[in-house]
């Protein structure tokens, strides 16, 4: 076997035994909580010695901390939600009608996948104080990626006209948040479709022309 062939066969090995890990941190964190759960239960549960996830991870909140970004980009390749294929696609749409439809269903994608990690998050923080800085205050990414799509919308065909970039931001920062996909879909039991059918129709009245 090539040394090429080696290397590539180890990274595989690595990649695969990450993903192991993170799978089973996501089960028993949302399953047990953050603070009930060790590093040796994730072993036990991902078939790897702990000292793995020392070694790959560094230690508990690093694995956490991984486990989210992980979530949110719904893989592990190192690529923001602004550089990604669905969010751009979106913003490249013709119309502000058009953009809000394939917006909407890309985001309450990633809602459908971060929601189960919130309440981990909720209570990761309020049993190690550490873990609430492992995310930058100063600036909310999720207003961030939210401002860009609003600053796309405002200048598309079928955009209000009176609207801003600011109110836009607002709207889609609030309506299409974690908080609020959980009350409805988790508290209230809507199905994914009616979930991102009402978040649809609800932001295109808000922001859309006639």
């Amino acid at each position: 076997m090539s040394d090429v062939k080696r290397t590539n066969k180890r990274a595989q090995k690595a990649k695969e035994t990450r993903r192991r890990i993170l799978a089973a941190a996501m089960e028993l964190f949302v399953r047990d909580g953050y603070g009930a759960t060790n590093l040796q239960d994730v072993a036990d549960k991902a078939g790897v010695a702990v000292q793995t996830i020392y070694f790959v991870f560094g230690n508990k909140r690093a694995l956490l901390k991984e486990l989210v970004d992980v979530t949110i980009a719904g893989d592990d390749e190192p690529v923001a939600t602004m550089d990604r294929p669905w969010y751009a696609a979106a913003l490249a749409a013709d119309t502000a009608q058009d953009m809000l439809r394939a917006y909407v269903a890309g985001t309450t994608s990633v809602l459908e996948r971060v929601a189960p990690i919130g309440r981990v998050l909720e209570g990761a923080s309020a049993s190690d104080p550490e873990v609430a800085a492992l995310w930058p205050h100063d600036v909310d990414p999720r207003y961030v990626v939210q401002r860009g799509a609003a600053e796309a919308l405002v200048g598309k065909p079928g955009a209000r006209a009176e609207m801003s970039v600011e109110e836009a931001a607002d709207l889609l920062y609030g309506l299409l948040s974690p908080e609020l996909y959980l009350l409805f879909v988790r508290e209230r039991g809507w199905p994914r479709e009616r979930w991102e059918r009402w978040a649809g129709e609800t932001l295109r009245a808000q922001l859309c022309s006639g």
